[in-house]
């Protein structure tokens, strides 16, 4: 397989070693200094495009991929607001898209193990629900987007709750996240359920980027051989 990888810090650097130790090639590095390069010619040399950038920049990298047609992995977060409007035009350009908010295969699994408590606390109102996430001092965004679709995840089946919040809160329909950032943490999620009898709490917690870099190379793989919009769960089965 043939990678074009748009981002090139330590992400990018992360899922190249990873990438080569594998037997794939990287054909193409985009950054910041040489964004004309990604370009028609260059995208030919690649059978896909994996973009760890920001939230910026995120969308147009990944519309020019999918304008050049680059199937495209996307790992960055904190522009979800678009997310809509990629898909719309990968759709049109029967391309493919592979987005997610974390590519760890051990997030993938603690997303369905925090689906399932979620079903499961749904019915016992007497605990409540906080989430805390903690990143090193270069994360952008806050909350992370991992923590976002944990949160989503829950809200989604805990209906008592209506809305997150990047704060502290009293009210009853808030779920409540909490971002730290201090390094040199990669990434610790934690759901907490709290009662005046006993406490329940789920972590997940990154201890190095090879998880996140080795999940997004396997996803480049699937979609250099799939056509359509998937995520994780498709990847991974799930």
């Amino acid at each position: 397989m043939k990678i074009a990888l748009v981002g090139y810090g330590k992400m990018g650097k992360a899922i190249e070693a990873i990438a080569v130790a594998q037997g794939h090639e990287v054909v193409l590095k985009i950054d910041l200094d040489n964004a004309a390069d990604l370009n028609e010619a260059n995208a030919a040399r690649a059978d896909v495009a994996i973009e760890f950038t920001g939230p910026h920049s995120a969308f147009d990298n990944v519309m020019k991929c999918l304008s050049l047609g680059l199937p495209v992995v996307c790992g960055s977060t904190g522009w979800l607001d678009r997310l809509e409007a990629v898909k719309q035009y990968c759709l049109q350009q029967q391309g493919t898209l592979v987005y997610a908010s974390n590519f760890s295969i051990g997030v993938n699994l603690f997303f369905e193990l925090n689906t399932y408590l979620a079903k499961l606390m749904q019915g016992y109102p007497g605990y409540e629900v906080s989430m805390e996430e903690i990143h090193h001092t270069q994360k952008k965004d806050a909350p992370s987007g991992t923590a976002i679709t944990l949160a989503e995840q829950i809200l989604a089946n805990i209906h008592r709750k209506k809305q997150w919040v990047n704060q502290p809160s009293n009210n009853a329909e808030d779920l409540s996240i909490i971002s730290e950032r201090i390094d040199p943490a990669p990434g610790t999620h934690t759901i907490k359920y709290q009662s005046p009898i006993d406490d329940i709490e789920i972590t997940h917690t990154a201890h190095n980027r090879q998880g996140f870099a080795g999940g997004a190379v396997l996803a480049a793989e699937f979609a250099s051989r799939n056509k359509g919009i998937f995520g994780m769960k498709e990847v991974l089965g799930l």
